[in-house]
């Protein structure tokens, strides 16, 4: 499978060991680092069933699973980057679902290094420039990180 072709079915690939940006697998989720790096540490929980679009779409049992995956990549995004980086601010979090069809939450790091007219404003507003090309690519310059999030998340795997 080709380094694209993962892109196309991350939920599948997950569950086939194929797609390199998972970091664990979770009860109702998968962890993964985001494909863009330019906030250190962003990470997504995908949900394990592709046909699942909305929370709203799972049983109470599943959906209370989903969410605790949730705040545990969260909060291990959040002792990785404040480890790593002592201009990390918080953790945003966000549930979208406007452009893939299944369920998916973001989790974006913070810092105050951020330029002034953006660490306020949600990171949909970092340019074109953020989002394409190699320069925040994730790549193996960012193992240290994925490293660290990964360590969290076998930490409070055990909390």
């Amino acid at each position: 499978m080709s380094e694209t072709d993962w892109r196309h079915d991350r939920i599948g690939t997950a569950h086939r060991g194929q797609n390199p940006t998972v970091l664990r697998r979770l009860d109702a989720g998968f962890a993964v680092i985001g494909d863009r790096q330019f906030l250190p540490g962003y990470s997504v929980l995908l949900t394990d069933d592709p046909a699942v679009s909305r929370l709203s779409d799972l049983p109470r049992a599943r959906r209370a699973a989903y969410l605790t995956g949730m705040e545990r990549l969260a909060e291990a995004v959040e002792r990785a980057c404040r480890r790593l980086d002592p201009a990390f601010r918080r953790v945003n979090i966000e549930i979208l679902g406007n452009t893939d069809p299944y369920l998916h939450a973001h989790i974006w790091p913070r810092y105050d290094w951020e330029p002034a007219d953006r660490v306020r404003l949600p990171v949909w507003l970092y340019g074109e420039e953020y989002w394409r090309g190699e320069r925040h690519a994730l790549s193996d310059r960012h193992d240290g990180l994925r490293d660290a999030i990964g360590q969290e998340l076998d930490v409070l795997g055990g909390a």
